[in-house]
């Protein structure tokens, strides 16, 4: 098969073996898969891979790894001890995760796992799930992206007296924002530098959004949730101020920190960026104000689940965050393409 296939730091298209479905796997062809900026880590940071002692997620220079975990594909075969559930032809997508004789790995992030920027790929059986859908699959295949956001924001459960604070507004963010709105949480306040993102922002139901040339985003969030000095007195009267809850979805070093330093005490954080290189946090500053910070960790199989329906059915629209498609001779430059904030959320590969 021909893919896009990264070695040595390097990606360039060419033709490799096939991947053989082992017991309980499914073959399946990739019809479109997504750049996520994770894809970018990974070749980036080989340290993080190296350092990987759960063997899910595993980076060696010297072998052939073909990326891409943000993907719809049609079923070809069924490996040995599959249900065959599935019929061959159908469209699928599935949680990258690939269970194999020696562990689970992330599917575009490990050799025994291949992914979406090659013509096939494999899949879990007991993982896919059926794409019932009439959108396009470079449609669909935003779905994953979407579930990680979306679980972030259903386990944060805001309250009626907290306001979100969004920082960055890269695809998390976005799918962070799109299910607030969907939750009916507001208003919710989004941040960035470039001006497009921040009209996605608009577009996937953000409320207020901010420049942080401009003005501080914490300051921006106490003149939202507090409104004028009168409203206020009465809301301390009645309930206290507004608690805020800030989705860090920015994956630079110093973003986190600056967030700690900046926010409100008793402030509710959800680390989603997490740089690969590590970061410096002030943990004297966030404990003298009750910071209380969660990071990270993926979306859970029920939330991927609810977020793959909602763009299959529509009920979700992540048009706003689809830019241009190519063909795996494009997606070394794809690839450097999507390191620029200012460029499109969302680049799809076509095999």
């Amino acid at each position: 098969m021909r893919a896009a296939v990264l070695r040595g730091g390097t990606v360039r298209a060419r033709v490799i073996d096939d991947p053989v479905p082992g017991p309980g796997q499914l073959l399946v062809r990739s019809l479109a898969c997504g750049i996520c900026a994770s894809d970018i880590h990974f070749m980036d940071h080989l340290e993080a891979g190296a350092d990987d002692d759960s063997g899910m997620s595993t980076y060696d220079r010297d072998v052939d790894i073909v990326m891409g975990h943000e993907y719809c594909a049609e079923v070809v075969d069924h490996g040995p001890g599959t249900e065959r559930r599935i019929p061959i032809g159908t469209r699928v997508s599935s949680l990258p995760v690939l269970s194999t004789g020696t562990g689970r790995r992330i599917i575009g992030q490990n050799p025994e796992s291949p992914g979406g920027f090659g013509e096939y790929f494999l899949l879990d059986e007991s993982l896919t799930r059926v794409a019932a859908s009439e959108l396009p699959s470079e449609i669909v295949c935003i779905a994953d992206a979407i579930s990680v956001g979306w679980s972030a924001a259903s386990r944060a459960q805001l309250t009626t007296q907290e306001v979100p604070l969004v920082i960055g507004c890269g695809a998390i963010a976005l799918s962070v924002i799109a299910q607030l709105r969907r939750l009916g949480v507001g208003p919710i306040i989004a941040v960035d530098f470039v001006a497009s993102r921040r009209a996605t922002a608009l577009a996937m139901g953000a409320d207020v959004v901010i420049d942080p040339a401009e003005i501080s985003p914490y300051q921006a969030w106490r003149d939202v949730a507090h409104g004028s000095p009168e409203s206020t007195k009465e809301m301390i009267a009645m309930a206290g101020l507004p608690g805020c809850v800030v989705f860090e979805c920015v994956g630079v070093p110093g973003v986190l920190d600056s967030i700690i330093r900046g926010c409100e005490r008793g402030t509710r954080i959800f680390s989603m960026g997490g740089p690969p290189e590590g970061d410096h946090l002030s943990t004297l500053i966030a404990k003298r104000k009750g910071l209380n910070i969660q990071f990270g960790g993926g979306p859970s199989l029920r939330h991927w689940d609810e977020a793959f329906e909602a763009v299959c059915s529509g009920s979700l629209d992540v048009t706003p965050m689809l830019g241009r498609t190519v063909g795996l001779d494009e997606v070394a430059a794809a690839l450097d393409a999507s390191r620029d904030a200012d460029g499109p959320v969302r680049i799809v590969v076509v095999p």
